[in-house]
């Protein structure tokens, strides 16, 4: 049997409409998996011609996560097999520094995966299924202009480990997957900046962005069998940037 063949297996991808959880999506999708992504904008049609965004052969819902009874709205099948949480913001101009912005970063960034979490749980248990939590390589240092986002993502790591010890006995497998600097809509202050960009780059021992689909191919491995005697870890996947 091929571990990753996914046939027959329902996933769903919060944040799956664009950028890494799209690129996830999408390569699940072609191993054979049922997927749905949410996203924010009304339907899928909304997406076209976005630029790290195909929504082809997906199913796609419109949810707020950062209204936590738009999450606790959705239905819950009998079984859920993967369910990735990919949902992130970031508020640049030092706006995380006040209240408003704080609050809808953290909201987004790990409240809702917690309602995520919370609200699959039993179809997870019936299908003894994984949980992948996606945080950054932000959660493992400082940002110095984005406190809300660094403090967000560490807690996702966190959050990755304590309910990977917690839920491990009902049957589901909780890991994460730290993305490094990876062109999306997310990443544009830098990568759209020629000055900002060279010197990342230079910090990226591979000296070049990571793909969505390279971050799909960690999500692979940790929800399929391949995996299967992890627990709570984050695997980082960023080129070499967090080495030095």
């Amino acid at each position: 049997m091929n571990d990753t063949d996914f046939s027959g297996k329902r996933i769903l991808i919060v944040g799956g409409s664009s950028g890494i959880g799209n690129g996830m999506a999408q390569e699940l999708r072609a191993r054979g998996a049922d997927v749905t992504v949410w996203g924010t904008r009304p339907s899928a049609a909304d997406y076209a011609g976005t630029e790290g965004s195909d929504l082809t052969g997906l199913t796609y819902a419109q949810v707020d996560v950062s209204d936590r009874a738009a999450i606790d709205a959705q239905s819950v099948p009998d079984k859920l097999d993967v369910l990735i949480c990919c949902q992130g913001i970031v508020r640049y101009g030092r706006e995380e520094f006040d209240r408003p912005g704080w609050d809808v970063v953290m909201d987004v960034n790990i409240t809702s995966v917690m309602d995520c979490a919370r609200h699959y749980h039993p179809a997870l248990a019936a299908a003894k299924g994984a949980l992948i939590i996606v945080s950054s390589v932000a959660g493992f240092s400082s940002a110095m202009g984005n406190p809300a986002y660094a403090a967000s993502k560490a807690a996702a790591v966190s959050l990755t480990k304590s309910l990977g010890e917690a839920w491990a006995r009902d049957g589901i497998r909780v890991n994460g997957i730290a993305p490094g600097l990876v062109a999306t809509k997310l990443t544009e202050v830098t990568t759209s900046n020629d000055a900002r960009m060279q010197a990342s780059l230079r910090a990226i021992p591979l000296r070049r962005t990571g793909e969505p689909s390279e971050m799909a191919g960690a999500a692979i491995f940790l929800a399929s069998p391949l995996s299967s005697y992890m627990v709570g870890q984050t695997l980082v996947v960023d080129g070499g940037m967090t080495l030095s």
